[in-house]
């Protein structure tokens, strides 16, 4: 699927957005995500950040809105396992 993108995001405005979704206690809203945020981002730029974090596994869309799912803690686990039973 290839769409027109205006403007891509800056590193910092995806971190930003990571930053207030990890923060986040339950699922937000995009209206809500945006009105957190410390500066305005575009929506078609929200989106495009969205898309990314969700095909990376980082967040799950649904119906009740936006939450991070992403455990860094459990990714370290994971590699360390396969690395020590590859040995």
């Amino acid at each position: 699927m290839q769409r027109d993108v205006l403007h891509y995001p800056r590193l910092d405005t995806v971190l930003k957005v990571e930053k207030v979704l990890k923060d986040a206690e339950l699922a937000i809203s995009k209206n809500e995500l945006l009105r957190r945020l410390p500066k305005q981002i575009m929506r078609q730029t929200l989106n495009v950040i969205l898309e990314y974090l969700e095909e990376k596994g980082m967040i799950f869309s649904g119906e009740k809105g936006i939450l991070w799912i992403y455990n860094e803690d459990l990714k370290m686990k994971k590699l360390l396992e396969n690395s020590v039973d590859a040995s």
